[in-house]
């Protein structure tokens, strides 16, 4: 180990606009770790280019999600935040561990499926193998946990797999890292389709609340959110819209389901999708005021890529001159 904590790792791709399903599901939660363990928490940019970027999009939106991260609640000085990309040793190791990951494995990742069948003209090689860098990224910094979302657990299962192989070959190098995925919004579904996963790629814009919407914004975007047949505001199967709603509101407020069933009972569901959206909004205006004080000051944030590639590429170090011994390669001496 690094020192006394035990480590969390966690990980955010900067190519869209960051959705609620991502703050209730992840970040929200992130902050919590900070006291028990060393949590490093990445901005992955490597990951985005699977997909084709606009390089100056993607440089704004690095800085937006280092930003937003610190806004959602993050202290820089209690956690490590950092750019995957200012840190060689994750293309290093991910490059190894290609070599200790089946093509089997990787062509069985649902999310390969997903993404091939979205982006046809661009099946590149990194997008099917980008789950042994995933592997990489956690296994770099001897993590034992990783909060991760239910469409992550495959990739999270490959990352023990990997760490497994390796270790019953070479001994013990990797911590085998164990999931955490919160019970209370895990999964946020789409306002227009309450059968899928909230998504920041959806092209509906109505779909998808993001936590920088303007509170008007994301009212409109509630009124317009699809419900369900019948007048009760009830949680349960054959009510996807209305359960959904009901999920969001009781992650905001900290209600049980069944405190917020009480709540709007009787009520029309215009009244109720009105008040949820309300509740929401209200609850993201700080981080929205604070996003927008952070990137009004770049230099600061600059200073924080760099405090934490530095307290990063130390750790990771460590792990990849270890693993660099143990498979063969050679050292250069100075």
């Amino acid at each position: 180990m690094f020192n006394d904590k035990k480590v969390v790792f966690s990980g955010v791709q900067p190519s869209g606009n960051l959705t609620i399903g991502n703050y209730l599901g992840a970040i929200r939660n992130f902050g919590a770790f900070s006291e028990e363990y060393h949590c490093y928490y990445c901005v992955v940019d490597m990951h985005a280019i699977t997909v084709r970027q606009v390089p100056a999009e993607l440089r704004r939106r690095t800085y937006e999600t280092l930003a937003l991260y610190m806004a959602c609640g993050l202290d820089p000085q209690k956690n490590t935040l950092f750019v995957q990309s200012h840190v060689p040793q994750h293309a290093e190791l991910g490059w190894v561990l290609d070599c200790y990951t089946m093509f089997g494995e990787l062509s069985r990742m649902t999310q390969f499926k997903d993404k091939s069948a979205k982006n046809a003209d661009n099946i590149n090689a990194g997008l099917f193998t980008y789950p042994a860098l995933m592997a990489a990224d956690i296994l770099l910094y001897q993590t034992e946990l990783v909060p991760v979302g239910q469409d992550q657990k495959q990739h999270l299962e490959l990352a023990r797999d990997i760490a497994n192989r390796f270790n019953q070959v070479y001994g013990e190098t990797f911590v085998v890292p164990d999931g955490y995925i919160p019970k209370e919004g895990a999964k946020i579904c789409s306002l227009q389709d309450p059968t899928k996963k909230m998504s920041k790629s959806d092209p509906n814009e109505n779909a998808v609340i993001r936590i920088l919407d303007s509170k008007d914004d994301i009212i409109k975007k509630f009124k317009r959110a699809v419900t369900d047949s019948g007048n009760e505001i009830i949680h349960g199967e054959g009510k996807e819209g209305i359960s959904n709603l009901l999920n969001i509101y009781s992650c905001f407020t900290g209600k049980t389901i069944e405190e917020a069933e009480k709540e709007f009972k009787g009520m029309g569901y215009g009244d109720f999708k009105l008040a949820v959206g309300e509740t929401c909004a209200d609850y993201l205006k700080p981080v929205r005021e604070e996003f927008a004080r952070l990137m009004a000051d770049k230099a600061y944030l600059e200073q924080i890529m760099a405090q934490g590639a530095e307290d990063a590429y130390k750790n990771a170090r460590r792990t990849m001159s270890k693993v660099r011994r143990k498979i063969g390669f050679t050292e250069l001496k100075h």
